[in-house]
């Protein structure tokens, strides 16, 4: 691989459509000169994303968002390389909206188009600003979808060691919190009342799977059964002990993931490890990792928040990596869900 001082690339558009997230983004051969983002405030009332409001407002959102992301890059279409965007997992409604609209703008325009797989793009997030990792390094991937532990041994070869089995270490957050009555998304309301409380007075269920799986739901149980009994004698219990409870949960979340990510170090010798995904932003995780390193002498790569969610630079790089190795994909590739890794 080249030396990354130096490294200068294709200039190619981002798009990223996964779930309630539009986003587009234009990396230029060597950074991202754009990366924007419209939400969708509708899910807030729901508790969680209701699949068919979302792609309903990706229609709405992405003619606009590019329009505001071609113009705060400075980059036109005629110096454009190619078209990148999510071709799953994710949600099937979602993800079209967003193909269909690279696709048109492929062929409007005359440009190569690229599929990135979503997960993998949350990987190499960590080569839109350095430091870079080294390869190979281990890279914990969380979000709201999934868990996994890749060893990553160059932009296109990756091997996941582990995953959850059940929920993602997101999906325990966001639901542990609406057990709380936290309002939705609830993972970062977790994590900022958890700075505030002692993660020792609440303990709850830590499951431990074979090898490097993970699971989650039943510390989710725990959270549900726990608060189930407390309200029974104490109407008040939440209220009153509400950033202890977040600090307990939280605590056993990054506990949980840390033990599988550190054997998982320990098994490959791999000494350079991340994070990624939208819960590598944690900072009880992020310090958890941090303080872990300082102790085995591991190397620890974070990336900047912005490029921890969903996001379209992390897609813009990572199809910048596939058009380089040559891939071109054609108008007649498909979304999928759960796209295999």
């Amino acid at each position: 691989m080249p030396d990354r001082s130096t490294e200068s690339g294709p200039v190619v558009l981002g798009l990223e459509s996964s779930c309630d997230d539009t986003a587009a983004a234009v990396w230029d051969g060597s950074k991202i000169r754009a990366n924007l983002i419209a939400g969708q405030a509708v899910h807030q009332q729901y508790g969680g994303v209701v699949p068919e409001l979302a792609s309903r407002d990706h229609e709405k959102h992405i003619v606009p968002l590019l329009e505001a992301t071609l113009a705060a890059s400075g980059i036109n279409p005629a110096m454009l390389d190619a078209v990148a965007f999510t071709r799953g997992p994710g949600l099937l409604g979602s993800l079209l909206v967003g193909a269909s609209f690279a696709k048109a703008l492929a062929w409007g325009w005359g440009l190569p188009l690229v599929g990135v797989h979503h997960m993998k793009a949350h990987v190499l997030a960590h080569f839109i600003e350095a430091p870079f990792p080294l390869f190979p390094f281990l890279c914990l991937t969380v979000s709201g979808g999934h868990t996994q532990i890749v060893r990553v041994d160059s932009p296109l070869v990756m091997t996941v060691l582990g995953r959850t089995l059940d929920d993602a270490a997101g999906e325990a957050f966001d639901k542990c919190g609406k057990l709380l009555g936290l309002d939705y998304p609830a993972g970062p309301l977790v994590d900022r009342l958890a700075s505030q409380g002692d993660p020792d007075r609440f303990a709850f269920a830590r499951p431990d799977m074979p090898g490097l799986d993970y699971s989650f739901s039943g510390l989710k149980t725990s959270v549900l059964y726990f608060l189930r009994d407390q309200t029974r004698l104490h109407p008040d219990f939440v209220s009153a002990n509400l950033a202890d409870l977040c600090a307990g949960i939280q605590a056993s979340i990054v506990s949980i993931l840390l033990h599988k990510f550190a054997i998982a170090a320990e098994q490959s010798g791999l000494e350079h490890l991340a994070l990624a995904g939208g819960v590598s932003a944690n900072r009880g995780l992020r310090q958890g990792l941090q303080a872990l390193a300082a102790q085995r002498g591991w190397s620890v790569y974070l990336p900047d928040p912005a490029y921890c969610t969903d996001n379209a630079a992390m897609i813009a790089r990572a199809g910048a990596f596939l058009f380089q190795a040559g891939q071109r994909d054609t108008h007649e590739l498909s979304v999928e869900a759960r796209l295999a890794w």
